[in-house]
C-alpha cells in the first residue's frame, strides 16, 4: 500500500496551480472541511453550517473502520495506514453528497460539509485531490483553533464516545497547524475558544464572505 507521503509528495509544490484552479474556476460546488483536534467542537459547528447553508452534512467518524475506533478507544494513536483509506472513503462521499442547496443569504450554491480532523498537512493534501478530479469543486478547510487544556477538559465532559481525554495529546502532538500557504490557499481559521455559540457564528460568518467572493 502506497505511503501518504510518497502519494502527495509533490502536492506541496503545486500550491499555486490549486489556488489558480479555484480562482479560475466560478460557481464551484463547496467542500467545507471542518478540521481541527478531538474536543475543538467539529460536530457541533458542521451541523450548524450545514444547517444554516441547507447542505448535506457528513460526520467523517462513521467512515472510520469498527477496529480503527476500538484503536482510538484504547488511547493507540491512528498511523497514516489506518489513515489512508479512511480519507479517501471520506472525500468520495463527500464528493457523491454536493447537492444544490434550498437557501443561501449570498446566491446559488453546491456544497457539503465534513468533519475531518485533518491533523497534518498530508491529510488535507488527500482531501484537496477532490479538487483536481471534479470540475468545479472547491475545497475548503476551516481549522478549529484550541489549546490542549482547552481540549483535554472539553473531551472529559463527553459521555459515551470512544474518543478519550488520553487521545487529545496524541493528537495534539502530530498536529500540523495550517500554515500562511495554506491559509492564503483554503483554511479558514477560527479561535474555538469562546462559547460554542459564538464560534458557529464566526465560522458561518467566514463561509459566507468565502463564498461572496465565489462570483
Amino acid at each position: 500500500m502506497p505511503s501518504l507521503a510518497s502519494n502527495y509528495a509533490n502536492m506541496n509544490g503545486s500550491t499555486q496551480m490549486h489556488a489558480a484552479l479555484q480562482q479560475n474556476q466560478l460557481h464551484h460546488r463547496h467542500m467545507w472541511i471542518i478540521t481541527g483536534p478531538a474536543g475543538c467542537g467539529k460536530s457541533s459547528v458542521a451541523e450548524y453550517l450545514a444547517k444554516e447553508l441547507s447542505i448535506p452534512y457528513i460526520e467523517g467518524d462513521d467512515y472510520h473502520t469498527a477496529a480503527a475506533k476500538q484503536k482510538m478507544g484504547r488511547g493507540i494513536p491512528l498511523d497514516d495506514v489506518d489513515r489512508w483509506d479512511w480519507l479517501i472513503k471520506l472525500r468520495e462521499a463527500a464528493v457523491a453528497r454536493l447537492s444544490p442547496s434550498a437557501s443561501s443569504a449570498v446566491k446559488d450554491h453546491t456544497g457539503v460539509v465534513v468533519t475531518c480532523s485533518a491533523l497534518r498537512r498530508r491529510y488535507r493534501d488527500v482531501i484537496r485531490v477532490a479538487a483536481y478530479e471534479h470540475h468545479n469543486v472547491a475545497v475548503h478547510f476551516v481549522y478549529l483553533r484550541a489549546d490542549e487544556e482547552m481540549l483535554m477538559k472539553r473531551v472529559r465532559m463527553r459521555q459515551g464516545h470512544y474518543m478519550k481525554s488520553a487521545m487529545v495529546h496524541s493528537q495534539m502532538e502530530v498536529l500540523e497547524e495550517p500554515d500562511g500557504t495554506e491559509q492564503t490557499m483554503d483554511v479558514l481559521e477560527v479561535d474555538c475558544s469562546p462559547a460554542l455559540p459564538q464560534v458557529q457564528r464566526n465560522v458561518v460568518a467566514k463561509v459566507r464572505e468565502t463564498l461572496a467572493d465565489d462570483v
